[in-house]
């Protein structure tokens, strides 16, 4: 799977959550831009994103993501496996 795969699964799996069909995530986007991105929110994104990939993320990996393109890097590892 390649960087632009995973990101136009992302981007998805975001404008679904967030009911914004403008949503587009980048390797630098954070809860910070975006509006109702809260600690509860984040919770069923990161559940619908591990459905979305067939994974679990460790706490460690879900705690630790800056932003999303540390996201992608975790995707990326997992699925050249």
């Amino acid at each position: 799977m390649t960087r632009e795969e995973v990101y136009a699964k992302l981007n998805k799996v975001f404008q679904d959550q967030f009911d914004d069909e403008s949503i587009q995530v980048s390797d630098k986007t954070t809860s910070a831009d975006i509006e109702d991105w809260d600690s509860l929110e984040h919770i069923d994104l990161i559940v619908n994103i591990e459905k979305t990939f067939g994974m679990k993320f460790t706490m460690a990996e879900t705690t630790g993501m800056k932003n999303v393109g540390e996201m992608v890097d975790i995707i990326l590892q997992r699925t050249a496996r």
